[in-house]
């Protein structure tokens, strides 16, 4: 996993990041049509090795603990072994919240790690000490919300590091049937384009389209040296087991399957009906 701080001054003299707006032009005779949401910092936590995001699933009350999201591989207990998961166990990680400009708004601590894995996904998400109307009220931080459906290929991104208070921007190329990375398997991983060379300290980055302003996946690797399914070089599997390799492609993790296990007062309930998050 290239994305947490491991290597990433060596990789952050070789490639940078754009911090780019979009706007669309008005429909032809009829109402303008929705410009994309201008995409900052708000509600993005930087961690002591990582990314994150304070995020909030469809069915989340303004008085639920609030989550924050980053990958399986950015816990300070380190990484999950293939076919470990997490739940349930106590944190006092503390994260520092951004304002739109990326500056520091405060620190929210963890009253542990609700759900985290690195098997059929990358996920960490730690339950707060505060409600999402405390943090809200505290530091006017809104809480960046989950989509709940499959994002597009072809779409808009912008990959928002915490850590290093730098927004990427590319598309969605495609999505990689499985994605192999030494011991770690993962499904249905989104394929930047090129344009997002997300570099160390970008693990846990929210992936957000800007035309909802919504989080439609989490950032957790890409292939740094052109090896095949080694650690820092993931490759790519297809339903027929044929291999391969995109040197300098990064990778996500999708997150619209969190929403559908999360219930009342945002506690993961992993038997809910649709929920396919791996099992302890």
């Amino acid at each position: 996993m290239n994305r947490s701080l491991v290597g990433a001054f060596s990789a952050l003299l070789l490639g940078g990041a754009t911090l780019v707006g979009a706007g669309a032009a008005p429909a032809a005779a009829a109402s303008p049509a929705k410009a994309p949401k201008a995409v900052d910092f708000a509600g993005t936590v930087a961690l002591s090795n990582c990314s994150g995001s304070v995020v909030r699933t469809p069915g989340s009350a303004d008085t639920d603990p609030a989550l924050v999201l980053s990958n399986g591989h950015c816990l300070e207990s380190g990484f999950p072994g293939a076919g470990e998961v997490i739940v349930d166990k106590p944190s006092s990680r503390s994260f520092t919240l951004l304002t739109g400009s990326g500056g520091s708004a405060g620190t929210v601590r963890a009253s542990k790690v609700a759900y985290a894995t690195m098997t059929d996904t990358d996920i960490s998400l730690y339950q707060l000490t505060s409600t999402y109307a405390q943090i809200q009220s505290a530091y006017g931080i809104k809480a960046l919300p989950l989509s709940d459906s499959h994002p597009t290929q072809g779409s808009a991104i912008n990959v928002v590091s915490g850590y290093w208070k730098k927004i990427y921007s590319c598309n969605i190329d495609g999505f990689a049937y499985r994605l192999k990375e030494g011991d770690w398997t993962w499904k249905d991983s989104v394929r930047y384009t090129s344009a997002c060379n997300t570099i160390g300290g970008t693990s846990g980055s929210p992936v957000v389209d800007p035309a909802s302003g919504k989080v439609v996946a989490v950032n957790n690797t890409g292939n740094e040296d052109g090896g095949r399914c080694t650690l820092n070089n993931p490759c790519e599997v297809d339903e027929n087991g044929t291999v391969t390799v995109r040197q300098g492609i990064n990778y996500a993790q999708e997150t619209y399957g969190i929403t559908k296990c999360v219930t009342t007062g945002n506690k993961i309930d992993l038997n809910l009906a649709g929920c396919a998050l791996p099992k302890p």
